[in-house]
């Protein structure tokens, strides 16, 4: 892999390589953007087959996050971190640690918080060593569990998507096809329950579907039947590429708004979709309550502004959908440029900043 040629291609900004003989850890950190301020993303441990499979994960997820950042209005850049190793197994105390000092020595450029394979704990011992790290334990001061947070967050982007399928926001009476009982899709059906949505749910979990059918009155189904329901309103919450040549003929829905990530299995699908004239509310823009929510605490965790934040998802789905009007694109490729506008809103003024400042120190 030339890393190099594929950073310069990207536009990515610093890879670290981080490595404790003692501890085991093998990590890497990518730095993708810091226009917008500190690149925050997630740690995630998994078992790599190769140490460039490793890199090439965290170099995309770290792009994912300029984008996902950028667009939820953060002042944060985007980064990632790999740790290769199995979670189960090789997890330790000294290897978290001597992570969050290579993140100390990075001085605030890049601010990690959970991700797959890690948990609030293994941020806590991150925490020992550092205070560049979010998703830490209430005790330190941190938001706690975020799956209520996004589901607001998913709840508030699916009102935004619906006004513009029906014309108005309004839930209440909308048949809404929930896939996957998770946390996060839970605490979506309370909402929608609460505002008089009617639900289909399914998930391998079938305790988890029985929960919904007795506390929302939900009707189950079986996994494979979810795409092709008579719904509204399509939330995928559950596994990533359910958009598909397989599903997208099956679907009857007018919205797709769901917390799952990546969505679409490719980009193609995204045009499908907006060819047939479903209203889809891209998944990093819509789930972000979560980034949102953790990005919180680095001025100091405060629920209610984390709150209003949040709400403002809404708000950012609206805008995906002008930009998609005015530009006679796709929600999914909308959603990518309102976050390559904002980033280059802030580089254009930054760069005026300095040349007036050169130009006042030249007078002198």
């Amino acid at each position: 892999m030339e890393i190099f040629k594929y950073m310069e291609s990207y536009d990515y900004e610093q890879v670290v390589f981080c490595q404790d003989k003692q501890s085991g850890l093998k990590a890497i950190i990518a730095i993708h953007d810091t226009t917008l301020g500190p690149a925050l993303g997630g740690t995630r441990m998994w078992t790599y087959e190769s140490e460039e499979a490793a890199i090439e994960d965290a170099l995309r997820l770290a792009k994912g996050m300029t984008y996902k950042n950028a667009a939820a209005g953060l002042n944060l850049g985007g980064g990632k971190t790999v740790i290769i190793g199995d979670p189960c197994k090789d997890k330790n105390e000294e290897m978290f640690r001597a992570f969050g000092r290579y993140i100390q020595g990075l001085n605030g450029r890049y601010i990690t918080a959970e991700d797959v394979g890690t948990t609030v704990a293994d941020m806590d011992l991150i925490h020992e060593e550092t205070d560049y790290v979010t998703g830490i334990s209430p005790a330190f001061g941190s938001s706690g569990n975020p799956s209520p947070v996004t589901a607001y967050g998913v709840y508030r982007g699916m009102k935004a998507a619906a006004k513009e399928a029906f014309g108005n926001d309004s839930l209440e009476g909308k048949v809404v096809a929930v896939q996957g009982i998770g946390n996060v899709a839970f605490n979506l059906c309370r909402h929608l329950h609460e505002e008089g949505a009617s639900l289909i749910v399914t998930d391998i979990n079938k305790e988890a579907v029985q929960r919904a059918v007795e506390e929302f009155g939900a009707k189950a189904v079986e996994p494979d039947e979810i795409y092709s329901v008579d719904c509204d309103i399509y939330a995928p919450c559950a596994l990533g590429a359910v958009i598909n040549d397989d599903t997208i003929p099956q679907l009857k829905a007018k919205v797709i708004a769901g917390a799952a990530n990546n969505q679409l299995r490719d980009t193609v699908h995204g045009d499908l979709i907006h060819e047939l004239g479903i209203v889809y509310a891209p998944d990093y823009v819509i789930n972000a309550g979560g980034v949102i929510n953790v990005a919180d605490e680095l001025y100091g965790y405060n629920r209610d502004r984390a709150m209003k934040r949040v709400e403002t998802i809404y708000q950012n789905i609206e805008k995906v959908i002008e930009i998609s009007k005015r530009d006679g694109i796709p929600t999914y490729k909308a959603a990518d440029r309102m976050a390559e506008e904002r980033i280059e809103r802030m580089r254009n003024s930054r760069s005026q900043f300095l040349q007036n400042g050169h130009h006042i120190l030249s007078r002198r």
